[in-house]
């Protein structure tokens, strides 16, 4: 007699992969999952980057919530069992976790003042650190991972951006502005990398001739104000962004206007951004 066991197949789980990673797992264990390369969803994680910040805070919620390679339960999971009697840690983690989720939602790439959702992360930090045993060390372990995913996905967010865009950080990062009295004090070239780059031209008697201005800023708002009663010659371009260049107007990707301008003296501009806005305007008299 011959009996026949037909074995069931293993059931396939969703873990981060510890063989194939490159910060926490979470790419090598999608891609194992749904036999697809990994490569797929670190472009994908990339660009959601770039596009606001959403595949960060995605890619920090599938830390907490997948299982690492060979344990049964996630981050998130192993702290609410551990912590039902205790919930602070659970909430300091809470904290955290929207205080980070807003600060990347209206992250910049220079400050803007987000102080009080900075105190809500110092706040949860304080209490998960207030709060921890010895048991707590994987989660910590966890947190100090998601950490470094932000770090580095953030550091790849801005070098990409500012290749992109062309951005030199030597150039200087604030807000500048030039007002120079007279045409011996005016600059052939001014440059920033990011921020606002204002350039007020309006006292300034021209030579006879043409008088070439170049003015970029890579991110961030370019403003410029000529003279009155002068012709000027614009060549202005935004990679991504606005043009406003007197009464005309333009907006979205590579943006350029174009203005002649013919005259005893004649001002030449070349006014350019490689992300952001660029205004010219003209004085009052």
């Amino acid at each position: 007699m011959t009996e026949n066991i037909a074995s069931e197949p293993a059931v396939k789980r969703l873990e981060r992969s510890r063989s194939d990673r490159m910060l926490a797992g979470v790419c090598g264990g999608l891609a194992r999952y749904f036999d697809l390369s990994p490569a797929f969803y670190r472009v994908g994680f990339v660009v959601l980057t770039l596009l606001g910040g959403a595949g960060i805070l995605i890619y920090l919620a599938a830390v907490l919530v997948i299982p690492d390679e060979g344990k049964t339960e996630s981050i998130a999971a192993e702290a609410l069992r551990e912590r039902r009697e205790k919930p602070w840690q659970v909430i300091g983690l809470g904290l955290l976790a929207a205080a980070l989720a807003v600060l990347l939602a209206r992250a910049t790439l220079w400050p803007r003042g987000d102080a009080a959702w900075a105190l809500v992360l110092v706040a949860g930090a304080i209490i998960l650190w207030t709060q921890r045993r010895p048991g707590r060390r994987r989660v910590l372990k966890g947190l100090s991972i998601a950490a470094a995913v932000v770090v580095v996905l953030a550091l790849a967010a801005a070098a990409a951006v500012a290749t992109a865009f062309h951005v030199d950080v030597g150039d200087g990062v604030g807000t500048r502005r030039y007002v120079p009295a007279a045409a011996d004090d005016l600059h052939r070239k001014y440059e920033l990398g990011i921020g606002e780059l204002k350039l007020d031209l309006s006292n300034v008697r021209l030579a006879r001739g043409e008088t070439h201005v170049s003015a970029r800023v890579g991110i961030g708002d370019l403003e410029v104000t000529v003279p009155p009663g002068v012709p000027v010659r614009v060549n202005s371009h935004v990679q991504a962004g606005a043009v406003d260049v007197f009464d005309r107007h333009a907006d979205g990707h590579e943006v350029r206007i174009e203005l002649p301008g013919n005259g005893d003296r004649v001002l030449v501009l070349d006014a350019k951004a490689g992300l952001g806005q660029v205004t010219v305007e003209r004085a009052v008299r």
